[in-house]
């Protein structure tokens, strides 16, 4: 017996309280993140008037055939219904979520179940300003500095919760255009470069054999392949979490983007960054990834990328983000040659390093001095400052690198 089944049957109410729940559900929804507007109430409506009220199956159904357009979307809806529908109060307990049977039987609700409990809690009522004087002295604003620049310029690692949330909305808004690149395809252009000597003799045989005109064609040009490999263990954890809702953007933005994971051993996240919902693909990562916040073997790592994966993704002129501190528990054991082998497979390797946020910083770790003459360039990633200067960098043209013997 399905979960909806066990639940009791709807109760039919008036045209009008039907109609107050059913805009207060897709308001819960919005707030759950659903992009459910007036059309979609609408349409719920109507879908209501073609099933049975008080079957709590044909509700479902038709609600979420009516609010929901991806597959994604599905759980959210799911977690909602069932507690919104139970108790359209329910928004006023704090402890809304032990209403569901379903959880007592989870260690650890999932992503959509969090979403839901926070858009059913009620938004906390701002404290009321103090009654203002008659006469308001003059305010100096001459040296004050907006919340957003100062957003800007601070450390990730000094920022607090409600900061790091701020600047993963500004890091989704980051936008990556790199410089196009010819790949080895060919289309046919009439005002192309070169001559298509196949396509000219094919059209040629519709005029008896006759050449009269020559089919031209040029190469096809797209962005380069983006590849990441970032450092995960426990000096760079607090990055690496904020990083990854960059690299999830980045390939919800664009194709042929990879992306690796890296502690102890290499894991790839490529296809659990894919999905669009950012909470159920970071929950999708670390179900793969086992070795978060851990040691950190980055020559290792390396060398089993170059073994396994450079082939299958550093074509066409790929460019790779080497996102890691330098710190070796090996003590840089053939990592020299491992970002040798990175560096000579792809067309421009940079290396994001944290610790270049500090003004005096040198390179005394034998894994920073093992990898820095192997990159192509070296920057700082510790704020969205940065992130933005990377981003301004990858979408300059480059000039080729020769590669010596």
């Amino acid at each position: 017996m399905s979960e909806f089944a066990a639940m009791p049957a709807l109760i039919k109410p008036s045209g009008t309280a039907l109609a107050g729940n059913l805009l207060a559900f897709g308001r819960l929804l919005r707030r759950a993140g659903l992009p459910v507007g007036p059309a979609e109430s609408l349409a719920a409506a109507e879908a209501l008037t073609l099933v049975d009220i008080g079957d709590r199956r044909q509700v479902h159904a038709a609600l979420r055939a009516a609010m929901v357009r991806r597959h994604e979307q599905f759980d959210v809806f799911d977690q909602a219904f069932l507690l919104f529908w139970r108790d359209p109060e329910a928004g006023r307990n704090a402890a809304a979520m032990a209403l569901l049977d379903g959880f007592k039987e989870r260690q650890k609700p999932p992503p959509s179940s969090r979403r839901v409990a926070e858009a059913m809690t009620p938004p906390r009522q701002p404290p009321q300003p103090p009654p203002e004087p008659e006469e308001r002295p003059p305010l100096e604003v001459a040296m004050t500095v907006s919340e957003r620049e100062r957003l800007q310029s601070m450390d990730f690692e000094a920022m607090s919760a409600a900061e790091i949330a701020a600047a993963k909305r500004e890091i989704q808004k980051l936008v990556l255009p790199l410089e196009d690149r010819p790949t080895r395809r060919f289309r046919p252009d009439p005002e192309g470069p070169g001559v298509d000597l196949r396509a000219t003799i094919r059209a040629s045989l519709h005029q008896g054999g006759e050449i009269l005109t020559l089919a031209r064609r040029r190469k096809v040009t797209r962005p380069p392949p983006l590849v990441a490999l970032c450092d995960i263990s426990g000096s760079m954890a607090r990055y690496a979490q904020i990083l990854l809702h960059f690299l999830h953007a980045v390939t919800n933005d664009r194709d042929r983007v990879h992306s690796f994971l890296f502690g102890t051993r290499l894991t790839n996240v490529t296809r659990q960054l894919r999905h669009r919902d950012a909470e159920v693909a970071f929950e999708l990562v670390s179900h793969v990834v086992p070795d978060w916040s851990g040691g950190t073997r980055i020559g290792e790592a390396i060398e089993l990328f170059n073994r396994q994966w450079a082939r299958r993704v550093l074509g066409q002129g790929a460019v790779v983000l080497l996102i890691t501190d330098g710190l070796d528990r090996d003590g840089a054991k053939g990592l020299a040659e491992a970002t040798d082998r990175l560096r000579r497979s792809c067309r421009r390797l940079v290396w994001l390093n944290p610790l270049l946020r500090y003004e005096g910083f040198q390179p005394r770790s034998q894994g920073i001095r093992a990898m820095l003459p192997h990159v192509d360039e070296f920057r700082p990633v510790h704020n969205l400052h940065s992130l933005r200067a990377l981003v301004e960098s990858l979408s300059r043209p480059q000039p080729g690198r020769r590669i010596a013997a």
